[in-house]
């Protein structure tokens, strides 16, 4: 049993990744998802082709590698965060298809909330601040939409979960009802500093108790899968949330050290270490992982839009092929355009959170085109980052200034990552192995299964591909930052 394997439910696509005991990728499985919009605003998944999706993409890489069931020591499960399913415990079926973590729908139940003056009470406890991403309001909605729910759940006869918990519920044939630490401090009805769903805030948000999946450490035992659908029964041993996941990947594990995770959005992770540090400039205090019941803190900034800019750039405005065709297009803007691109598609997350933002384009001249548009989308990912990063450093002034370390898609656009190092004035790397949130997943399967070394073993394996230095001058950077929070102002104020 020399193999681990990881389940990466992601946003637009899920893939399953093998690894040996070195934690060398051996074999990759991917199928993009379907993205569902049923008005603007709203996004929603089939659960159905989530579950189905993880199955065959597991199959191949089992069949890429010649791999079977008994060769598999342990499956480390990541996925995307805060999207919400609801399903009948007795059938397994999904009661609506799910809502996703970037669905706007209940903005105004958020914000009766916050002018009820919740909004103090829930972030002392949860860390996060009210707003439709997360997903308290999400669940509450499914049981005041579709018929009958709100009952069935009171009885106990539905259940909640992330992604994580359906798949583990699915995985195990219903034996396993339960989550990781890192995914439940993404509800809004986790209490970060004890470790437990909260009684009050449950009530709060009008969810039943008897919804919620049991929490466990990230790295641990999560049942087994049922034997026929792998060709025998495989041991689930690591859950984490995705962006998580990719910090325990790049072996973030001392206070200070930070990473920059680039899909389908953006998500900037700062280790604070065993004390939660409560921002002050609208970050999130979340947990970064959880082991032996002792939580690591960490601050998070969230964009909602870094490579679906792209993705738009490829199907709405069908300006490119294939996502790789950005990066050379972009080098073919002219130098003296400064377009400004505010993917604000579904609202701006950090350190804004303005759900009624929508996206804007600012500078164009008769002069722009499709090249200053693709170059605009992979600055704005730039920009961004650093209204993340300032941020953060303003929470927690005194943290060590080390190198942000970047992984996920877009990392490996060389003219973007260099953007990224110039518009932050500081060093990025990149990783040799950029899929670090499989790997983290792999990592925490692997730690429980006893084939990992621990963290510091595992921290010292990490190996650089690449480092960009800064190589803008001071006047360009301030000139180009000058014009994006301008086009920020713009956009939240309607032009």
């Amino acid at each position: 049993m020399n193999y681990l394997l990881a389940i990466d439910q992601g946003t637009t696509s899920t893939r399953a990744m093998l690894f040996d005991a070195a934690l060398v990728p051996r074999a990759v499985a991917q199928r993009e998802l379907t993205q569902h919009f049923p008005a603007p605003g709203l996004v929603e998944h089939d659960p159905e082709e989530i579950w189905s999706s993880v199955v065959a993409t597991v199959r191949d890489a089992m069949a890429k590698a010649n791999v079977g069931a008994s060769d598999i020591a342990a499956i480390g499960i990541t996925n995307q965060r805060e999207t919400a399913i609801v399903w009948d415990r007795a059938t397994g079926k999904p009661i609506h298809n799910a809502i996703v973590w970037q669905d706007r729908r209940t903005a105004p139940q958020c914000d009766a909330l916050r002018a009820a003056g919740h909004e103090a009470m829930i972030a002392s406890r949860t860390g996060l601040l009210i707003d439709p991403y997360f997903s308290a309001t999400k669940i509450a909605w499914l049981l005041d939409h579709v018929d009958g729910a709100r009952a069935r759940a009171e009885a106990g006869a539905l259940a909640f979960g992330t992604v994580d918990s359906f798949l583990l519920w699915r995985l195990t044939g219903g034996a396993v009802h339960a989550t990781d630490a890192t995914n439940a401090a993404r509800t809004q009805l986790f209490d970060i500093h004890r470790g437990v769903f909260d009684d009050e805030l449950c009530r709060l948000f009008g969810v039943p108790a008897a919804l919620l999946p049991k929490v466990r450490d990230c790295s641990g035992e999560f049942g087994t899968t049922l034997p026929e659908l792998f060709g025998g029964p495989i041991a689930i041993r690591g859950v984490a949330g995705d962006q998580q996941a990719a910090t325990v990947g790049q072996g973030c594990f001392e206070p200070g050290m930070m990473k920059a995770t680039y899909g389908t959005g953006c998500f900037a992770l700062i280790n604070t270490g065993e004390k939660p540090i409560l921002s002050r400039h609208r970050l999130l205090t979340t947990i970064a992982y959880q082991f032996g019941g002792k939580r690591t803190y960490a601050l998070e900034g969230a964009i909602f839009i870094a490579g679906a800019a792209v993705q738009w750039l490829r199907d709405g405005l069908k300006i490119i092929t294939q996502a790789s065709d950005v990066g050379p297009l972009a080098e073919q803007a002219d130098p003296a355009e400064q377009v400004y691109l505010v993917p604000a598609f579904v609202g701006l997350g950090a350190p804004y959170w303005d759900a009624r933002a929508r996206g804007s384009i600012h500078g164009l001249t008769r002069n722009s085109g499709a090249a200053e548009l693709a170059r605009a989308a992979l600055e704005s990912v730039g920009y961004q980052t650093r209204d993340l990063i300032e941020a953060m450093r303003a929470d927690w002034p005194e943290a060590p200034h080390t190198v942000l370390r970047v992984d996920g898609g877009m990392t490996a656009s060389d003219p973007c990552m260099q953007f990224l190092a110039d518009i932050l004035d500081a060093p990025v790397d990149r990783p040799t192995v950029m899929e670090t949130t499989a790997l983290g997943a792999a990592y925490l399967a692997g730690l429980s299964a006893g084939l990992c070394p621990d963290l510091a073993g595992f921290q010292a394996t990490w190996r650089r591909d690449r480092r960009f230095t800064p190589g803008m001058d001071e006047p360009a950077r301030a000139r180009k930052w000058a014009g994006w929070q301008d086009a920020v102002g713009r956009t939240r104020s309607g032009f």
